[in-house]
C-alpha cells in the first residue's frame, strides 16, 4: 500500500510571497483605513519565512 504525506497545517508563504502580499495590502487599502491586523499577520509571516530562508553562519 502506498502512503502519501499529509501536511499538518497550511504551508507558509515564502518571504517573497509574504512581501508581495504586504505590498498588495498597502497598495489596495480603501478609504485611508490602515488594515493593522492583516498587516501584522503578514509581517509575522514574512519574518518567519525570512528566518527559515537564511542559513546559519559557519
Amino acid at each position: 500500500m502506498h502512503e502519501t504525506f499529509t501536511p499538518a497545517g497550511p504551508a507558509r508563504p515564502s518571504a517573497a510571497e509574504a512581501n508581495e502580499a504586504i505590498r498588495h495590502l498597502v497598495e489596495t487599502r480603501v478609504d485611508g483605513d490602515w488594515p493593522s491586523e492583516a498587516y501584522e499577520f503578514l509581517l509575522a509571516e514574512w519574518a518567519e519565512a525570512s528566518r527559515a530562508e537564511v542559513s546559519p553562519a559557519q
